[in-house]
């Protein structure tokens, strides 16, 4: 699936990713996955739906979404990023309304995510904080 407005484009096609530019992004620019290794990235790309966002004019991705899912029950919005240079112009928004309108996803009954720091962003997609008490547990393991 493809989306464009003006010169930039979000695509589903796993073919267009740039791995070596996701790593680096995602190792070093991000604080959830700072250190996370190049087989980890591209393992989690491959089984995973993944959305890039591409400047069309510049022939390069600029951000990414990865959502873990089984397409009907359950999906986990992850890795959502915008390229420092291109902030601040709504891609980050238009990327969320993507993953949010996709029709493969249409159907989930619950979306998941964690952020730190965009609450206000995913707000506006119908997503909210889990009712007090819920039972979210984890298992973590020491692994980049």
């Amino acid at each position: 699936m493809d989306y464009s407005q003006s010169h930039f484009l979000v695509s589903t096609d796993q073919n267009r990713l740039d791995i070596p530019y996701m790593h680096q992004c995602l190792s070093e620019k991000t604080y959830w996955a700072t250190g996370r290794l190049y087989e980890t990235v591209e393992r989690s790309v491959r089984n995973s739906m993944c959305f890039g966002m591409y400047d069309t004019e510049k022939d390069r991705q600029i951000g990414f979404a990865r959502i873990i899912t089984d397409y009907i029950t359950f999906a986990w919005l992850a890795d959502v990023f915008i390229d420092p240079d291109y902030r601040g112009q709504g891609l980050g928004k238009w990327l969320v309304e993507c993953v949010t309108n996709d029709p493969e996803l249409n159907p989930i009954r619950r979306f998941l995510l964690a952020t730190k720091d965009a609450e206000e962003l995913y707000t506006k997609y119908g997503f909210t904080p889990l009712p007090e008490g819920y039972r979210y547990m984890q298992r973590m393991q020491d692994v980049k």
